[in-house]
């Protein structure tokens, strides 16, 4: 039998190596012949693993964790037409039945099918129905012909494989935050957060034809690296008000439009910046969109929070001033994004060379037995986009 090895959730704060079972084609007793089994060429550390990592969510001991996947077939199941083996492919983190009537409206982030708790599944997320984790050396995909992105050509796409590992969230997720918040030519765009999908979306706010892209962070290492690719940055940590310093950027206190990248564990501004207030990228990006502007949230926010600052933080109930948002028709758009909306175009920008999210992000390559460390460096606020090659194949 074959070997694998995965990155457990084992207790807040500790992740291990763990021997796992290989993966079979096989959906409980049933036989999955619409899915895949991919070696693993490159899974990527996430924020939103980092939640589950701080004991920020409910997710069990033992939960193999990683959702952004890229990978190489070597089986395939007897239904799977469109993939080959042998083929490098980047898997989307939703995972999605193609069948259902939302996956039918490319509302992939909500499929119906593939989790019995709720719309909306993801590889080793709690909550997510239960699917095992990418951060691996093995891992199972389902309805493969549906998911899973090809590349073209294997040289071409191993050569790009920092920027196409982005492909399978953070850089479509984004990209999405840009897009739903109005981003386009031309527009001032104000981005919270300056972690990896903060990152990325700023980038995304480029190609799009922003004219201005601020980025606001609380970690002053985060701030240099947006300003290394052409952003505005913003030290929150100072006492002036995110209005004021958006004014001495810009000439007007307001953007066009706005991008919460931080999601449940924000903290305040200026003096509060030591207190988590959960709320405040929330009610601060309703302060300085103008008004017919929109807000774009890919940032994480959920149901069940253990460690939330009162009872009403710990079931995702937040003081939103949603008042100040409805007077100045201001437009949300939150959830997972839906991968597949976005990351075929997003390949072909990075593979003729219009798109650089790895440069942007930072990505840094480590081994599978660096996991562990790689999550303690990034819960420190590390600038930089941890990727795992689990077999040597990107170093090699």
């Amino acid at each position: 039998m074959a070997s694998n090895r995965g990155v457990a959730y084992m207790a807040p704060g500790k992740v291990e190596i763990q021997s796992i079972d290989y993966p079979k084609l096989a959906l409980g007793d049933r036989k999955c012949e619409h899915g895949v089994i991919l070696k693993i060429v490159c899974t990527n550390i996430c924020g939103s693993d980092q939640h589950m990592v701080r004991g920020r969510t409910t997710a069990p001991a033992g939960l193999i964790l990683g959702h952004e996947i890229t990978g190489e077939v070597i089986e395939a199941g007897s239904d799977v037409e469109f993939i080959s083996v042998g083929d490098i492919v980047s898997v989307p983190f939703n995972i999605a039945c193609g069948r259902c009537r939302n996956c039918k409206e490319r509302k992939t982030g909500i499929c119906l099918h593939v989790n019995p708790a709720r719309p909306g599944a993801a590889y080793g997320y709690v909550d997510m129905g239960g699917w095992v984790g990418g951060q691996a050396e093995y891992v199972m995909v389902p309805y493969a012909d549906f998911n899973l992105l090809k590349f073209p050509d294997r040289d071409q796409a191993m050569a790009k494989i920092k920027d196409l590992t982005l492909l399978s969230d953070i850089f479509p997720t984004g990209y999405h935050g840009a897009v739903t918040a109005g981003v386009g030519p031309g527009t001032i765009v104000y981005v919270a957060g300056g972690g990896p999908v903060g990152l990325a979306c700023a980038h995304g706010c480029q190609l799009l034809g922003a004219a201005c892209v601020i980025v606001g962070d609380l970690i002053p290492e985060r701030l240099a690296q947006a300003k290394s690719f052409g952003c505005e940055t913003i030290d929150l940590r100072e006492s002036a008000t995110l209005a004021e310093q958006i004014d001495q950027i810009v000439g007007v206190p307001e953007v066009d439009c706005g991008v919460d990248c931080v999601g449940f564990e924000a903290r305040g501004h200026g003096k509060d910046t030591v207190v988590e207030r959960p709320a405040t990228v929330l009610n601060a990006l309703m302060e300085v969109v103008r008004a017919g502007g929109g807000v774009g949230i890919p940032g994480l926010y959920v149901t069940g929070d253990p460690g939330g600052v009162d009872d009403n933080a710990k079931i995702g109930n937040l003081g939103i001033r949603i008042g100040l948002g409805w007077a100045k028709s201001h437009h949300f758009t939150t959830g997972q994004c839906p991968v597949m909306t976005y990351h075929r175009q997003l390949m072909q920008a990075i593979l003729y060379e219009k798109a650089t999210p790895a440069e942007a992000c930072n990505v840094t390559m480590i081994s599978l037995d660096e996991a562990p460390q790689g999550y303690s460096d990034f819960d420190k606020g590390a600038a930089r986009k941890y990727v795992i090659d689990p077999h040597g194949a990107v170093a090699a």
